[in-house]
């Protein structure tokens, strides 16, 4: 495969010259690569559009998802497993995903891992301007597709999709709390290393709470692990949909109201006060239309009938989880190990996060 003499070779996270030589075995007859441009959205895993031209079926778009640049903590961006998912809810259940394509365990390519899958026609839907030409109507559709997705990769059978190995579920919730602390050990090592400091006394006083109050193990369920309406490719017409659902690094067999209570972190309302709105997540669900938390809630546990009475707790954990997560990211800020734009403002999120769980733990509401 070769590539497009006016494409430059120096894209971020990329040696496009050795990516191209790899291409023509993965992909015979793909074509040369004409363009490669980072897609707007991650903040983790870094994704990249490609367009191949001069192949049997003409013009093509596909899509590659690596690891970040800089720090990286050890347990995360393991593109096998995201590879492997993917793969496996695409060959028959109604969980919608992208077509996976190839993997590639040679870091000596581009620098790390990789895979590569089709690219998926839907929008990003993110900010408030985002809803703009939305009706409400659109907007109610919108969420009831997205918690139907969650349902249905909620009630995957596992076994059947070739995943009953895909985590340990027994003593999920213990471990989720054990290994975000390491993670949060390892981005602080991470900050100290750039000289800044960091005050967050809430953080220890938070894993304390919610060690002492760790729910029993429930029944093995595929987990996303930051599921939400911007990890997912949206369509308007002819009716509201979710035609994939996207960013699966952190996908295993866990307790699914880890997820719900995730979403719910991420759900904004019109009501929620201006200086809670995170960085990360989709503030266009505080539009005209879209379901409340509450509602949202209500009609996961009508589809899946699992029992959310203890709903708070895993609300609470994902405010913890979140915090971890936008403190690694920040820590690469600091790094200047980012790609893309908005960094600036992670780390202030973090506290917003450590507050809002002890808030949701004392009052028991979200």
């Amino acid at each position: 495969m070769t590539v497009d003499a006016d494409l430059p070779a120096g894209v971020p996270g990329i040696d496009v010259p050795r990516l191209a030589d790899w291409l023509a075995g993965a992909l015979p007859g793909g074509g040369r690569i004409t363009a490669i441009d980072l897609i707007a959205g991650g903040r983790s895993n870094l994704t990249y559009g490609i367009t191949l031209d001069g192949g049997p079926d003409g013009a093509r778009r596909i899509v590659l998802r690596r690891p970040p640049l800089g720090h990286v903590q050890p347990t995360a961006h393991d593109m096998a497993r995201e590879y492997r998912v993917l793969s496996a809810l695409g060959a028959g259940t109604s969980v919608p995903v992208p077509t996976t394509l190839a993997f590639c365990d040679d870091e000596d390519v581009i620098g790390a891992r990789f895979y590569l899958m089709d690219f998926v026609e839907g929008r990003v839907l993110r900010t408030r301007e985002d809803a703009a030409g939305m009706s409400p109507g659109q907007a109610r559709g919108l969420s009831e597709a997205l918690v139907r997705a969650l349902a249905a990769i909620h009630t995957v059978d596992v076994g059947a999709a070739g995943l009953g190995d895909f985590g340990r579920p027994n003593g999920y919730m213990a471990r989720q709390l054990k290994r975000w602390g390491k993670q949060w050990d390892g981005s602080q090592e991470a900050v100290r290393a750039t000289g800044a400091v960091r005050d967050l006394p809430e953080y220890d006083r938070l894993v304390a709470r919610l060690g002492e109050r760790l729910p029993a193990d429930a029944p093995a369920r595929l987990v996303h692990g930051d599921f939400r309406l911007d990890n997912a490719l949206a369509r308007l017409e002819p009716e509201p949909e979710i035609a994939a659902v996207v960013d699966w690094e952190m996908s295993t067999l866990g307790d699914p109201l880890s997820d719900l209570g995730l979403t719910l972190v991420y759900w904004a309302e019109a009501a929620d006060a201006a200086d809670e709105l995170l960085p990360v997540g989709a503030t266009i669900t505080a539009a005209p239309g879209f379901l409340t938390r509450a509602e949202f809630a209500a009609r996961y546990a009508e589809l899946t009938g699992f029992d959310v009475a203890d709903l708070d707790y895993y609300v609470a954990f994902a405010c913890f989880k979140l915090a971890v997560i936008l403190e690694g990211i920040h820590a690469r800020y600091l790094q200047k190990a980012t790609v893309g734009e908005g960094f600036d403002r992670i780390g202030d999120a973090v506290p917003v996060l450590l507050a809002r769980a002890h808030r949701v733990l004392d009052t028991g509401t979200f």
